[in-house]
C-alpha cells in the first residue's frame, strides 16, 4: 500500500513540476505575423454583402495573409461543370492588395457544414468518387498554381480529427494522402499545409502528411448543452513542445485558426444577443488570445472570425473588434 501511495505521489509531483515548467517557458513572447480566414458563404449567411466585406477587409485591415477555400460544392455544383468565378474574384483582389493566399481545396473546408461536397456525389461508387475528387483538385491546382496571390495550398481541413461533426457522410479520409501527392506532382513550387485540432488531437497523422502543419487554437468553447469550457489553464508552451515532440520545426507550424469570434452551437449571431455572444468572445478575451499565441513560438497565426467582426461593425455599430485586429496587423 505504501508503495502504491508513493507511486501516486511521485506521479503527482512530476505532473506539477511539468506544469510549472510549461508555465515558466510560456513567459517569453515571439514575433507573429497575422493573417485572417474568410468564407463567402458564411458572410452571406450573416446578411452581409460578401464581396464588399472581403474587399473592406483587404483594404482596411490590410492582412499580409488570407485563407480562403475553393469549395468542391461551389466549384463543381453541377457534375463536370467548373465555376471558378468567386474564387477568381477573391484571388485577383488579394493580388491587387498584395495579400498572399492560402487556398483550401478538398472535401472539407473551413466553416459549416465542414464537408463541402456537391450533392451529386451521393450516386457515385467509391472509385468514381475518388476520380471525381482528384479531377476537381487537379482543376483547382491547374487554375491557380501560377497566380500571383497564391502562397500555400491547404489540403482538406482537419482531415484526421478522430470524431465526426458536420455533414460529412461521404468524407474519405483514406484519400487525403493521395490528394497531397497529387498536388506535389502538379505543383512543385508551393507547399501543402495540413491542419488538425489543437486541443482534441495528437497531431500525429496531420503533422506527417504535408509540408506545413496548421493547428487550430480555441481558448473557450460552449458545449452542445450550453456549458462554457475554457482552456485558460493550458500554458502556451504546451503547443511548442507538442510540436517539437513530433519532430516538427517551429518554422513549419502555423496557427491556422486563432479563435477571435464567439463559440456558437445551434445558434447564430442574428438570433443571439450580443451580451450572450460576448460570454465566449469579448474585446479583453481577444487581446488575451493574441497575447497567448505570441508566447507559443509560431511565426504565423490566422485569426478566425473576420465575418463576425464585420457583422459587429456593420450590423451592431461596434468597430472595436475590427479596429483591434487592424491595429494588431498594422503593428506587424
Amino acid at each position: 500500500m505504501k508503495k502504491i501511495m508513493f507511486f501516486i505521489f511521485s506521479i503527482i509531483v512530476c505532473l506539477l513540476l511539468l506544469y510549472v515548467f510549461l508555465l515558466v517557458t510560456s513567459i517569453k513572447k515571439y514575433p507573429v505575423e497575422y493573417g485572417i480566414s474568410f468564407n463567402q458563404n458564411h458572410a452571406s449567411s450573416l446578411g452581409l454583402d460578401w464581396k464588399k466585406a472581403y474587399e473592406d477587409m483587404l483594404g482596411e485591415i490590410k492582412p499580409k495573409f488570407i485563407r480562403i477555400a475553393a469549395m468542391w460544392s461551389e466549384i463543381e455544383h453541377t457534375e463536370g461543370v467548373y465555376n471558378f468565378s468567386d474564387v477568381d474574384w477573391m484571388m485577383d483582389k488579394a493580388a491587387e492588395y498584395g495579400t498572399k493566399v492560402t487556398l483550401v481545396v478538398g472535401q472539407k473546408a473551413p466553416r459549416w457544414p465542414e464537408c463541402h461536397v456537391p450533392e451529386w456525389v451521393d450516386a457515385l461508387s467509391d472509385t468514381e468518387y475518388r476520380d471525381k475528387l482528384f479531377a476537381y483538385v487537379s482543376a483547382v491546382i491547374g487554375r491557380y498554381q501560377h497566380h500571383d496571390a497564391l502562397e500555400v495550398w491547404q489540403i482538406e481541413n482537419e482531415p484526421f480529427i478522430k470524431f465526426r461533426f458536420g455533414e460529412c457522410e461521404r468524407f474519405r479520409q483514406d484519400l487525403v494522402q493521395g490528394e497531397v501527392d497529387l498536388v506535389h506532382t502538379l505543383d512543385e513550387v508551393h507547399w501543402v499545409m495540413i491542419t488538425d485540432s489543437g486541443e482534441l488531437s495528437t497531431w500525429w497523422d496531420a503533422s506527417k502528411a504535408g509540408d506545413l502543419f496548421g493547428t487550430t487554437l480555441y481558448r473557450i468553447v460552449r458545449t452542445p448543452g450550453g456549458h462554457i469550457w475554457t482552456y485558460d489553464w493550458l500554458p502556451a508552451s504546451f503547443y511548442r513542445f507538442k510540436t517539437r515532440l513530433l519532430g516538427l520545426h517551429m518554422e513549419r507550424m502555423y496557427v491556422a485558426e486563432l479563435q477571435a469570434e464567439p463559440w456558437f452551437t445551434d445558434s447564430s449571431p442574428d438570433d443571439t444577443p450580443v451580451s450572450e455572444q460576448e460570454k465566449t468572445m469579448n474585446i479583453d478575451r481577444l487581446r488575451k488570445h493574441i497575447d497567448y499565441v505570441e508566447r507559443i513560438g509560431t511565426n504565423r497565426a490566422y485569426l478566425w472570425g473576420a465575418e463576425w467582426w464585420y457583422w459587429m461593425k456593420e450590423k451592431q455599430g461596434r468597430s472595436d473588434y475590427w479596429n483591434l485586429v487592424k491595429d494588431v496587423i498594422k503593428g506587424n
